[in-house]
């Protein structure tokens, strides 16, 4: 009886807090407690307060940008806010990234239709064309096998991008990856492999099928692609042409699609490093950036020779919102998933950051009214963070408890992140570890199971959202559920 009596005060307790909606009886009737002093509970407490007055915003968009942190996985977010937080001084767990402060939020199942554990094409693919489909293919549906061209003639998906240019709108790809690799390529081309980047097989030619980079020069969907920052310039010029950078092109066939691209667009501006980047000024409608050979380089390893993440953001958000048509964009931090396959933490961490820093410029430059800003990720890593670390011990260093190294049952040290497998694995007994040695920028994580390069999980992602419609994303989604959030904002079909 006495559980009974509790639950019957608890009960009691919950509706003087909750109140009545139609009798006198809804005055509160909370009490004071102990606790209600604490720091903690009076944070909470003004979280409830700002969570209320943050209402869904139930109108049509004018503008779409759509983030994707490749490879960023919650456990990636989790470790990126510490380590940004131990960064500025704090113990870090309390810090919070601006992606965190998107209103709306959910999770995000990533599976191909193939694929228990997803390859960035089919996932990036099925967000924006509102389809899942099978991995290492660009924008096209299920009924087509990778790599067999004359499987894919017809059964091309629309994306919301060329829906989006057909309407007049103005769109646009920014990305750290080459413009030309798996994701950023959904938005304008269509491809039985995601590897054609540049080239394909001759039986695919012959049947009638298109590289990646010649799709890029050629989409002519509405005023074509307005702005195009990223990587990947060899994909775009022939193997007898030596770039700015001293680096070869890839292409066979001869043709210089960048100047393909000036012939089109001569109102266009072409820019392949920071310089170039910087001189774009405010008469600037249409702008192709191609600041590497092939992925742009890491934000770690960045020197001020070609522009940040939310450098490329802030600049591709100033061009297209010249059109009173409104715009969609997709920006990919593309370098987080390169970091992670190489079972290097920090180099993961640093582009996870860059990657909220142009989260936030697009916050600071958009309309929360008109401007629909959803942040994800296409797939999951195996990062883990283990151990029994305390506060406040760096995210990248050894696990500490009580002020001493946590060891094994052999007696070696770990670090805190680990993966579940990767290049960090070894054969033999594993080494004892320094602090020094793993808060190196070098420093491959150790790993459970060895393999060349690390590889996806198939975990869920987080979505975040701000803006009209944002309140769609609730409870656990499919991916292919995102493109039909965007079309909802902006209606663009039926």
């Amino acid at each position: 009886m006495k559980g009974h009596h509790l639950a019957l005060a608890i009960s009691g307790l919950l509706v003087g807090l909750t109140g009545c909606s139609n009798t006198e009886s809804s005055i509160s009737t909370a009490v004071e407690v102990p606790q209600q002093n604490d720091a903690w509970y009076t944070e909470a407490q003004a979280a409830i307060a700002k969570a209320k007055v943050n209402m869904p915003i139930d109108k049509p968009a004018k503008n779409v940008i759509l983030f994707v942190g490749d490879g960023m996985s919650v456990g990636t977010i989790t470790a990126g806010r510490i380590f940004e937080g131990q960064r500025r001084g704090l113990l870090g767990e309390e810090y919070s990234l601006a992606m965190e402060s998107l209103p709306h939020a959910a999770l995000v199942k990533t599976y191909n239709t193939d694929m228990q554990i997803p390859d960035s094409a089919g996932t990036a693919s099925a967000m924006v064309s509102g389809v899942k489909t099978k991995a290492g293919t660009i924008s096209i549906n299920d009924n087509v096998q990778r790599g067999f061209c004359n499987t894919a003639l017809g059964n091309e998906t629309t994306t919301a991008w060329e829906l989006a240019a057909e309407r007049g709108m103005s769109v646009g790809v920014v990305s750290t990856a080459r413009l030309t690799h798996a994701t950023p390529a959904v938005t304008y081309a269509h491809s039985a492999d995601r590897n054609w980047e540049h080239d394909l097989p001759n039986i695919a030619k012959n049947q009638g099928c298109v590289d990646i980079a010649t799709q890029f020069v050629s989409f002519d969907k509405g005023n074509g692609i307005q702005v195009a920052f990223g990587g990947g310039r060899r994909e775009f010029l022939p193997v007898e042409v030596i770039d700015p950078e001293g680096k070869k092109g890839k292409r066979k066939d001869g043709r210089n699609l960048i100047e393909e691209w000036q012939a089109k667009y001569p109102e266009g501006q072409y820019v392949y490093d920071q310089a170039g980047f910087d001189n774009l000024d405010d008469n600037t409608t249409r702008a192709f950036g191609l600041f590497e050979s092939s992925h742009m380089k890491y934000e770690a390893d960045r020197r001020g020779d070609e522009p940040s993440l939310a450098e490329m953001t802030t600049k591709a958000i100033d061009i297209l919102s010249k059109n009173e048509e409104g715009y969609v964009l997709m920006v990919e931090a593309g370098r987080i998933d390169h970091a992670h396959h190489e079972g290097n933490a920090k180099r993961a961490l640093e582009d996870t950051i860059a990657y909220d820093d142009a989260i936030r410029a697009a916050l600071e430059n958009t309309n929360l009214e008109d401007t629909l800003i959803i942040v994800t990720a296409d797939h999951a890593h195996t990062l883990v963070m283990n151990g029994y670390s305390t506060r406040g011990n760096n995210i990248l260093g050894l696990s500490k408890s009580k002020g001493k190294f946590s060891q094994d049952e052999f007696g070696k040290k770990y670090t805190t992140l680990t993966y579940g497998n990767g290049p960090g694995a070894v054969k033999t007994e594993r080494s004892d570890l320094t602090e020094q040695e793993v808060l190196a920028l070098d420093y491959k994580q150790q790993s459970l199971v060895r393999l060349s390069s690390e590889t996806h999980s198939g975990e869920d992602v987080a979505v975040f959202a701000r803006g009209p419609q944002a309140y769609l994303f609730q409870g656990v989604v499919e991916q292919n559920y995102l493109y039909h959030v965007m079309n909802e904002a902006l209606s663009l079909s039926k």
